[in-house]
């Protein structure tokens, strides 16, 4: 176990991008919140 700071570097970018994913995916659910409650239903309730 040499390369500490190449796990570390590789961990950090992984984790960056999980986090990067979650936060996007959370805009979207609330674009779509707010999109239900300016017509009431989604697209794809009706």
């Amino acid at each position: 176990m040499e390369n500490y700071k190449e796990m570390y570097i590789e961990l950090m970018r992984a984790v960056e991008t999980a986090l990067e994913t979650l936060i996007e995916a959370q805009r979207k659910c609330e674009e779509m919140y707010l999109r239900c409650g300016e017509g009431g239903q989604d697209e794809d309730e009706k």
